[in-house]
């Protein structure tokens, strides 16, 4: 597989004291290119924060063996979900997530480009991202474990390929 990754520009906010008052943060634009170049970076993708198995399972299993990624050869790891930069920072402040990077796709650009937009109008929540994680490097991806049944308005929520042991036995190899 040579996959290349799309090249978006991901609207995020960062700490600034220079802003000063209560919410020192400023805008900040990173380009596809600046997260993957020259790197080896894993992505978990989720339909949203706050929500169960993303809340309960999925990111707290990166962020518990964030270590362990990092001893095989990960320079970073992110969280992707097509949600908006204010509601990923709170997500990850209230599940006391500081290792793993949070990344917002709120105009769902990459998530799309991915082919990995799925509309979830059942649940009420608009377009989302289907679950999966991917190891990229230097900008191609080298692996890819996507969720069974992509598909808009799916009944459930499969969680069997994408979790953090499924990669760590990936890198392992």
């Amino acid at each position: 597989m040579k996959t290349a990754i799309p090249e978006v520009t991901f609207k995020t906010r960062v700490r600034d004291e220079s802003v000063g008052g209560d919410n020192p943060f400023r805008w900040q634009d990173i380009t596809s290119s600046e997260i993957f170049k020259n790197k080896s970076v894993v992505v978990l993708a989720l339909p949203g924060a706050f929500t169960p198995t993303c809340s309960s399972t999925h990111l707290p299993g990166f962020e518990k063996k964030y270590d362990e990624l990092k001893a095989n050869g990960v320079d970073e790891i992110y969280c992707l979900s097509v949600n908006d930069s204010f509601t990923m920072f709170q997500w990850a402040k209230h599940l006391a997530v500081s290792k793993v990077k949070m990344l917002p796709d709120g105009n769902g650009d990459f998530t799309r480009l991915m082919g990995m937009l799925v509309k979830k109008e059942n649940l009420g929540f608009g377009d989302r991202s289907w679950r999966y994680s991917m190891h990229v490097v230097d900008g191609e991806i080298k692996q890819l474990f996507v969720e069974p049944g992509l598909m808009d308005n799916c009944p459930d929520d499969p969680f069997s390929v994408s979790d953090v042991d499924t990669m760590l036995d990936y890198l392992a190899k």
